[in-house]
């Protein structure tokens, strides 16, 4: 069991992670984009009746949804095992370090964007430190407790959804009436600051749904991505061999209840009664689909392939608090009226996809750009400065 990994392991640790910032804004775009019940009853916005619209968005389920957040999650928690050591000092560096994030996350929530993971992220960082000293083996089963819990309240909730009918949508059950929709629409295109009441109340109700129906899984997946670091997983430490076992049997059965998941709701028309289903296939699915995803990583990581790829994103990797947090600033400026171009709704899901491109492409250039000037991004460095309480060197000549 590797302990020590040697640093050129740190590498493929920034490989996933800036292959799970740059995935998230695939999904996280339709809420940027359009009402936010529109991700999982997409009829109610953005010309769905469209076929083309209709593939982008089974492509999005299937191969994204919930499978990049649940790779930034295991990574977060890989990350508290690389960064804390075992003395008192590294110790209370994490709480402090988690206090600065639980800021962040707050400022980004009220201010920007309901949809923020940084407070879940900080919160749940807190709890899971307490873990730590457990066995690898431990941490697995804790985690996969907390993450069937979790798989439970949500499917539990889709399926007394369902008692009501197919004769009301899932969106009009929850009150998003054609003229409701309107008015947000209306609402984000009049500007930042006309919006700002109503992205604060869906900060709190977003807060609360994270904590009480996903924190299960936040902190369940946090665990995971310790014990996969301590058993050699995220560290190129398992052979070549299992790598290859582990994508081939991961990736086919993830896609396939994801992918069933996807075309079983297109062919229902997202009825209620069927969504507790849909909901459980593409739970389970994303868990197997994010842990293929990261073997396939690993086993280009460790075979050497696709080496200037895997250093971009390696390098947009290193940045990802920042990465993460200018993808709302870009979004906003897209999205939201005055300062920015106010798109709210206008965007369909085939020109959703184009922007998330254009994006990735930005930030693969941009972050090598910065990292051969500076040591850290620049979120990244403030973060770290506050959490030491001093200001470190930011550039490479200091």
């Amino acid at each position: 069991m590797p302990t020590s990994p040697r640093a050129t392991r740190f590498e493929c640790l920034d490989t996933l992670r800036g292959l799970a910032v740059l995935g998230i804004l695939m999904v996280n775009i339709q809420f940027f984009a359009m009402t936010y019940v529109a991700a999982d009853h997409p009829y109610i916005q953005g010309n769905f009746d469209a076929p083309a619209n209709q593939a982008v968005w089974w492509f999005v389920h299937t191969f994204f949804s919930m499978k990049f957040i649940t790779l930034f999650s295991a990574m977060f928690g890989a990350g508290i095992v690389l960064m804390l050591g075992t003395g008192d000092a590294a110790h209370k560096r994490h709480w402090r370090r988690m206090g600065w994030l639980l800021m962040f996350g707050m400022i980004h929530a009220y201010v920007f964007w309901y949809g923020d993971i940084l407070v879940p992220y900080a919160l749940a960082g807190m709890v899971v430190v307490t873990a730590r000293r457990m066995t690898p083996f431990g941490q697995i089963g804790l985690g996969l407790g907390l993450i069937a819990f979790t798989g439970l309240l949500m499917v539990s909730g889709a399926a007394i959804q369902g008692l009501l009918g197919d004769d009301v949508s899932g969106a009009e059950a929850m009150g998003f009436t054609a003229e409701r929709v309107n008015d947000i629409t209306a609402l984000y295109q009049a500007g930042f600051l006309d919006r700002l009441p109503y992205n604060m109340g869906n900060a709190v109700m977003f807060q609360l749904i994270q904590l009480v129906f996903f924190g299960g899984r936040i902190a369940g997946v946090m665990l995971l991505g310790m014990a996969l670091f301590r058993l050699g997983f995220l560290t190129l430490g398992w052979s070549r061999e299992r790598y290859m076992r582990s994508a081939l049997i991961a990736v086919p059965v993830g896609l396939l209840l994801c992918g069933w998941s996807a075309s079983y709701a297109l062919a229902t028309g997202f009825a209620p009664t069927s969504a507790w289903i849909t909901m459980l296939s593409q739970y389970v699915g994303s868990l197997v689909l994010a842990f293929g995803y990261a073997a396939v990583v690993m086993l280009i990581c460790q075979a050497g392939w696709l080496q200037p790829v895997t250093n971009l994103l390696a390098q947009t990797g290193r940045m990802a608090f920042t990465n993460y947090l200018s993808q709302t600033l870009l979004m906003t400026l897209v999205f939201v009226g005055l300062p920015g171009l106010g798109l709210f709704g206008q965007v369909d899901r085939v020109g959703q996809l184009i922007i998330v491109l254009a994006v990735w492409g930005l930030q693969l250039v941009w972050s090598p750009l910065w990292l051969a000037r500076y040591r850290y991004g620049p979120l990244e460095w403030a973060w770290r400065s506050m959490t030491y309480g001093r200001q470190l060197p930011l550039s490479r000549s200091q």
